[in-house]
């Protein structure tokens, strides 16, 4: 067994916490392009960055979600990301507050775009919209 092969397997474990069956998605998706490089973006992206101790992965999320909102043209991966911070316990307002916070530093229209994939992130995984709790219905 390789330290790569190490490396991989610990890596496709992080992203299938994020989200069930993404190392394979990803892996697929990849692959059409060129056979190395899901072990590039599996290896280094999860098994050795995300999976650094230092930072738990709910707030590397948070971080992630925080930075992918400041670039404002990164739609898929900021809705990947917000999906995969639901998943390991961040909640929806917390998610909320991270988007709206980026408004101070990213300017409105990251936020704006970043609250259209909060919307579809939230609906993905089935999620209320923290505005429209059952009361107000």
């Amino acid at each position: 067994m390789s330290q790569t092969d190490d490396l991989t397997r610990y890596g496709r474990k992080i992203m299938d916490r994020l989200e069930a069956g993404l190392a394979d998605k990803v892996t697929r998706r990849l692959s059409e392009f060129d056979p190395i490089l899901p072990a590039l973006i599996t290896n280094y992206a999860f098994g050795a960055v995300v999976g650094r101790p230092g930072l738990d992965l709910r707030t590397r999320e948070m971080l992630t979600v925080a930075s992918l909102v400041t670039l404002g043209n990164a739609r898929p991966q900021l809705e990947l990301h917000m999906r995969a911070a639901l998943n390991i316990g961040v909640t929806p307002e917390a998610l909320l507050e991270i988007v709206i916070q980026m408004a101070v530093y990213a300017g409105v229209p990251a936020c704006m775009n970043g609250l259209t994939a909060y919307r579809a992130a939230m609906a993905a995984t089935g999620h209320t919209l923290p505005g429209l709790k059952e009361e107000n219905l």
